[in-house]
């Protein structure tokens, strides 16, 4: 069916690699790096064209449409899973995982501190649950449909609910039951909250996972229903399916994902399997390794 925005299409792209051709010729790369995206799609082809060495680094475990059509022509393939051959020429991947703050990941002997910071008590177990800058409403409202639940099985959560449902948060929870809660928009010191945590409730973005990996604590991820290729189920099914996480679909947390982190807090065998098995996709040395992939390309 014929439509003008179709039609106009190529004459975008072609606007859009004239441009990259222009920028790179007179900036001049040493390399050209792609992480997906159309924004990067027309730099990459170009940088291909005019001859500059280029590197993919794929975040997720199941490829975005312009890394896919990109991998034929660039020189390596940075990815943080396995079995991504199916995808990309095997000869140019390199499994180095995604590069994430050291600072947020290193909680070794921080527990003491990060109760303290957050004014939790030693004695109960804390959930801390994970919805991202901009929160996720589900997960919010399973906290809010559960707060008796939380009260009466007595433990703590660090809820970061997003800055854009913070008010609405504070709002519905002044006149519920009074667990411990500590409700923030924003995790400031992210090791503090992971050493704190006992369980971790989150999404199953790249990044999220990256550093899940490295935290290496009892984690239950619930992907969200509202990306491109419902790249986060597949991202979570890598770890599910080797025991390293639990899954929750987002149509059923608000009934079943508060219930689910209380019986892995009564557990304490199966939360050391997952936390066990979760320690086998940790990259620590991801950045490095990037480093020296595009060293090779130079």
């Amino acid at each position: 069916k014929f439509t003008w925005s179709n039609f106009a299409l190529p004459f975008k792209v072609l606007g859009s690699l004239w441009k990259a051709r222009s920028i790179m010729k007179a900036f001049k790369p040493d390399v050209v790096i792609g992480v997906g995206g159309y924004a990067s799609g027309p730099t990459l082809q170009m940088a291909t064209m005019l001859g500059f060495p280029t590197v993919i680094q794929e975040q997720n475990s199941f490829p975005g449409k312009t890394n896919k059509i990109l991998a034929k022509k660039v020189n390596k393939i940075c990815v943080a899973y396995d079995h991504l051959e199916s995808f990309f020429p095997a000869d140019k991947i390199i499994k180095t995982g995604n590069p994430v703050r050291s600072t947020s990941v290193a909680i070794t002997n921080k527990r003491e501190e990060a109760l303290a910071f957050f004014g939790l008590k030693a004695d109960r177990k804390v959930i801390l649950i994970l919805g991202g800058s901009l929160g996720a409403k589900t997960l919010n409202q399973s906290v809010l449909d559960q707060l008796e639940l939380i009260e009466q099985e007595e433990v703590q959560l660090i809820w970061q609910c997003g800055k854009w449902y913070k008010e609405a948060m504070d709002e519905a929870m002044k006149n519920a039951p009074n667990p411990a809660i500590v409700c923030l928009d924003f995790v400031a010191r992210m090791d503090l909250a992971y050493a704190a945590a006992d369980v971790i409730i989150s999404r199953a973005g790249a990044m999220s996972v990256s550093e899940l990996s490295l935290v290496a604590k009892p984690t239950i991820l619930v992907p969200s229903p509202n990306v491109s290729e419902d790249h986060q189920t597949k991202n979570a099914m890598a770890l599910v399916s080797a025991g390293a996480a639990l899954l929750v679909k987002d149509v059923e947390a608000r009934n079943t994902l508060i219930q689910t982190a209380i019986s892995l807090l009564k557990t304490p065998e199966n939360a050391q399997h997952l936390a066990q098995s979760l320690v086998a996709f940790g990259k620590p040395r991801a950045t490095e390794e990037i480093v020296d992939v595009i060293e090779s390309v130079l």
